[in-house]
């Protein structure tokens, strides 16, 4: 990584990945980052060990999942090439978004973007299509890094393999016009400790997704504050966005230096 982009990631406050002190589950080798514990029982290590490689398939709540113990206990994470999750979103299923940076378009050549963040977050979730060559040097940076790769989709020789075979919702009665509680099987696989399938019912509560089912009005810009039930909390998602944009502009500075090369 060039000078430039580490800089970028000094002024973020983010150290290489190798050279983080840890904040994890694992207090004594500071290698597994936490999980929410019905995942917990999934990961034969009882969570993220640093240098692996999780592969996601069917359900982007279970990749958010997979962020929310880690980035809660200090460590940062970044999703890349996955335009359709969002801040509110991933806060709304326990991600730190404070340490949340969101890269949806990484460009036509993605593999420079994703080594750069792999040398200076914790866990970086992949959802962009690469060869099979790229993956492997990249699941090599991982463990060299000491971070934690996250495919969102098929990875060649994942180290765990989650899929979601099931995903419902509650259902709708006496009119209720939302849907606020999520269920998600998820079973396990993947190569060594990890190849004895297990499965977990993972649920996300009626407090935590709240999800309209017909879009209202766009609020307009001169709308007072007061104007509605749902007004606050369109303003405290507002604050959120506002808060990672920050951290999330920053980061793509550190993509865009990354793009450049080491000359940058």
């Amino acid at each position: 990584m060039s000078r430039s982009a580490t800089a970028s990631l000094a002024a973020l406050g983010v150290n290489p990945a190798s050279e983080l002190t840890s904040t994890t589950t694992d207090h004594t080798t500071g290698r597994v980052l936490p999980v929410r514990g019905e995942l917990a029982g999934l990961l034969p290590w009882g969570g993220l060990r640093r240098g692996s490689t999780v592969s996601v398939g069917g359900s982007t709540s279970l990749l958010l999942a997979l962020l929310a113990g880690a980035t809660a206990d200090g460590c940062w994470a970044a999703v890349v090439g996955l335009p359709q999750v969002g801040v509110l979103a991933a806060a709304e299923l326990g991600v730190a978004v404070q340490r949340l940076a969101l890269v949806p378009r990484p460009g036509s050549d993605p593999g420079p973007v994703i080594a750069a963040l792999l040398d200076g977050i914790d866990l970086v979730a992949v959802a962009c299509p690469l060869p099979p060559s790229l993956a492997r040097r990249l699941t090599a940076r991982a463990r060299q890094r000491r971070s934690v790769l996250i495919a969102y989709g098929p990875w060649p020789s994942a180290d765990v393999e989650l899929t979601a075979e099931s995903v419902s919702w509650n259902p709708l009665r006496d009119g209720a016009e939302t849907l606020r509680r999520q269920e998600i099987t998820v079973r396990s696989g993947g190569r060594g400790s990890a190849g004895r399938a297990k499965n977990v019912l993972l649920t996300f509560g009626a407090e935590e997704i709240e999800l309209p089912l017909v879009a209202g009005e766009p609020a307009r810009p001169d709308e007072p504050a007061d104007a509605g039930p749902g007004r606050a909390d369109e303003l405290a998602a507002r604050r959120v966005d506002s808060a990672v944009t920050r951290r999330t502009e920053a980061v793509e500075r550190l993509v865009r230096l990354a793009q450049k090369g080491p000359s940058a």
